[in-house]
């Protein structure tokens, strides 16, 4: 069973705050993925008010899944008190030059304690070689998040790949929660990302048991009239449709910027 809702909890929980933005409470941690919480993304307009300080304040520890703007934000991360940012070797040194507490993982199950608590994290491949940014370091990953009796995986941006099905053995188990980008801040996606159906697919190669849409519906270019009618909507729907087709036994939970889930371990 799956609950949402706003109220304090002792089951894990889970937030999203728009795009990529997740607040995981689990394992007496509290831990944010690639905070993104001034009211707008550059020129990238956000469509949803500003993330709430209360809902994401006080974190243990922070996932960066790679160096792009609207996933590495620098005026976001000075705002989070200094607690570790874990992500890959490169994007950590990059941040250690700007003055923030990088801390790097490597692929070889290298698991990170987050200090104080019962919850862990690893690093994971994520395919996301596309435009390449020139004064950014480019790697990517997702992230493997751990506490007893429940692991959850930030995909962070990826295209699907093979390997995806081999994510329960490297998370040494059963793999329960699933945050999967369906989407992105325009109709077109790129290389390197998901659309809804894609989504659905590493949900079933993965065999995660609950997934959560992200990286979508959140931010959009400042023109949008040339956009179809209603995209900014659609991803959830499709992915729900789409997880129905792919992987009937995993649970769709679709959440709006700023709604939570419990999820039983």
């Amino acid at each position: 069973m799956v609950t949402s809702g706003t109220s304090p909890s002792a089951l894990p929980r889970i937030t999203w705050l728009g795009h990529s933005t997740v607040v995981l409470d689990i394992g007496g941690a509290r831990i944010l993925t690639d905070p993104l919480l001034q009211r707008h993304n550059g020129p990238l307009r956000r469509r949803w008010p500003r993330p709430s300080m209360a809902a994401w304040e006080n974190p243990d520890a922070v996932l960066i899944s790679h160096l792009h703007y609207d996933h590495a934000e620098l005026s976001s991360l000075r705002q989070v008190p200094r607690v570790p940012i874990l992500t890959a070797p490169e994007n950590a040194e990059w941040l250690r030059r700007k003055g923030l507490p990088g801390v790097e993982l490597k692929d070889a199950a290298d698991w990170f304690t987050v200090p104080g608590t019962e919850a862990r994290v690893r690093l994971v491949r994520a395919d996301h070689g596309h435009r390449p940014m020139p004064h950014r370091p480019n790697a990517a990953n997702g992230h493997l998040i751990q506490a007893p009796g429940l692991t959850v995986w930030a995909a962070g941006d990826t295209s699907l790949y093979d390997d995806m099905a081999y994510l329960p053995d490297w998370a040494e188990g059963r793999l329960d929660v699933a945050l999967v980008p369906i989407g992105g801040w325009g109709p077109r996606l790129s290389g390197g990302h998901m659309d809804a159906d894609q989504a659905a697919q590493a949900c079933a190669r993965s065999g995660a048991r609950v997934a959560i849409p992200v990286h979508w519906g959140t931010l959009h270019a400042p023109v949008v009239g040339r956009y179809p009618r209603g995209w900014m909507d659609a991803g959830g729907p499709l992915f729900v449709e789409a997880l129905a087709r792919h992987a009937p036994d995993c649970t769709a939970l679709v959440l709006r910027p700023g709604e939570s889930a419990e999820i039983p371990s």
